[in-house]
């Protein structure tokens, strides 16, 4: 039931995190990043998590070399070894463009291919690829490395087959897993947006700084980070492209705020440009 050879389509910030855990579990990994500013981008960060993991006690120095070198970086989605036991996209939530690389997935005939997506109904994704009882989504968590769940969504045509591989497959990462049905935004992506976006609206009201807002969050209730340090991580323009399809879905309680879409039209995207809700130095 192991998987061995294991692709991730999209060299972001979800696809190297993905890459890096596959590969620490012993799997050989392709990434397909065609640009190579985030190719590189990448490959730091990459370095960075191993690096780290040798300063924390976690690997040795052979250990980290060795995890890197499990990791294969290619340009092309047909660059992609053909029958491998699992192909992950990471793309931009955007329909378009994931029907576009989905395709190109099924051409390689893997085991199993399956999308990282948060919000996008997994039956339409499905109609993309040539046997959709081998498709599923996988919804990983940022920053992948440290957040030990994976949200496995179910589509109507999903395989039993399928699904226990999925299960497997992220119990072999060292991750728990969340069964949920095809429902825009599944369980997880519904809960974390609906508090990013109060948090948004709470700070375009001046109800309180982002520093103090994000400190409600970590103090009084115990989150790991912030929602609007977390939404810049995840990416302004992502945040507003999930806000848009769970309106759509499920009504305005999703509708997102005008400052978020007022940031993105102005390109201030995140962590990703250097500025969001919070400055930040790290940005590529």
């Amino acid at each position: 039931m192991l998987m061995n050879k294991i692709a991730v389509v999209g060299g972001g910030t979800m696809g190297t995190g993905i890459a890096y855990v596959a590969a620490q579990a012993s799997c050989q990994v392709t990434v397909v990043e065609p640009n190579e500013r985030t190719a590189e981008s990448m490959q730091r960060a990459l370095n960075e998590a191993a690096d780290s993991g040798v300063t924390r006690g976690r690997l040795d120095k052979e250990g980290a070399e060795s995890l890197l070198n499990r990791i294969n970086h290619v340009f092309e989605v047909n660059d992609i070894a053909p029958k491998m036991d699992l192909v992950i996209e990471t793309v931009p939530e955007r329909l378009d463009i994931k029907f576009d690389v989905l395709g190109k997935i099924a051409q390689r005939d893997p085991a199993i291919i399956a999308s990282n997506t948060s919000a996008l109904s997994i039956d339409e994704l499905s109609k993309s690829v040539a046997d959709p009882q081998r498709f599923l989504g996988l919804h990983f968590f940022n920053p992948v490395w440290s957040i030990k769940l994976v949200e496995i969504v179910v589509g109507a045509q999903t395989s039993d087959e399928t699904l226990i591989r999925a299960k497997a497959f992220t119990e072999q990462i060292g991750r728990q897993n969340l069964v949920v049905k095809n429902i825009p935004g599944f369980a997880t992506s519904r809960l974390d947006l609906i508090a990013s976006l109060e948090a948004m609206r709470m700070l375009e009201g001046g109800v309180a700084s982002a520093e103090d807002i994000d400190r409600a969050a970590v103090v009084a209730y115990g989150h790991p980070i912030g929602p609007l340090r977390l939404s810049d991580i995840v990416g302004l323009d992502v945040r507003l492209d999930i806000a848009r399809v769970l309106e759509r879905a499920h009504g305005e309680r999703y509708a997102p705020p005008n400052l978020l879409i007022d940031m993105v039209e102005r390109g201030v995207l995140g962590r990703k440009t250097g500025q969001g809700f919070f400055q930040w130095s790290d940005s590529t």
